[in-house]
């Protein structure tokens, strides 16, 4: 991304490659989140936005949010049950892979819990294999475990697919685990954690 900006922040200027994970922190409310919205083509920013060296304006927005995709902390599902939003299903294996049972997607989505309905957001969203991953506190209604099952999930994936990702966390302990690169929302920017 070339000089992108959004409401209260500006200049921001970012190149990330496969696998890389970078990580962004920042305090609440100071654009962690909407910046992400932003890279998916979910809030109006300014400046240029890449994958591959192709714009984001080259894309449909559902194409390019198959490509470039967001993982929010709050999850939507908009049918009854969980099976009825994955195109493929998890098999019992991937399931277990995020402490999930095997019977787990018949269940009706209301009846899940915030954890298990975070776990299977990440696997929706990775049926399609993007090729960056826009990962909002993507732990943060989780216990150490499931923490640990998520972060390396999502680490397995972006070396297996070759893709990246911008995570944002409050955790420092988790962004000592998975950061390749760690960036600080700082006067209404991103630089990197060792710049003054």
């Amino acid at each position: 991304m070339t000089n992108v900006a959004i409401p209260g922040l500006t200049d921001i200027n970012l190149q990330i490659e496969s696998p890389e994970c970078a990580s962004i922190t920042g305090p609440s409310g100071s654009g962690k989140t909407r910046l992400l919205r932003a890279l998916a083509d979910l809030e109006p920013a300014t400046g240029t936005v890449c994958l591959d060296n192709l714009t984001c304006s080259h894309w449909s927005g559902p194409d390019w949010r198959r490509q470039v995709a967001l993982l929010t902390t709050e999850n939507y599902w908009w049918h009854d049950t969980f099976c009825a939003h994955f195109q493929h299903i998890p098999d019992a294996a991937q399931l277990a892979r995020l402490n999930l049972r095997a019977d787990i997607l018949q269940q009706k989505v209301h009846l899940g819990s915030s954890g298990e309905r975070q776990r299977l957001a990440l696997l929706r969203l990775l049926q399609y294999q993007p090729k960056v991953l826009l990962l909002d506190e993507p732990t943060a209604n989780l216990d150490q475990r499931n923490k640990d099952l998520v972060e390396t999930l999502i680490l397995d994936y972006l070396h297996t697919a070759q893709a990246c990702a911008l995570w944002t966390s409050h955790d420092t302990a988790q962004i000592k685990r998975i950061t390749d690169r760690h960036l600080v929302i700082t006067n209404g920017t991103l630089v990197p954690e060792d710049r003054p």
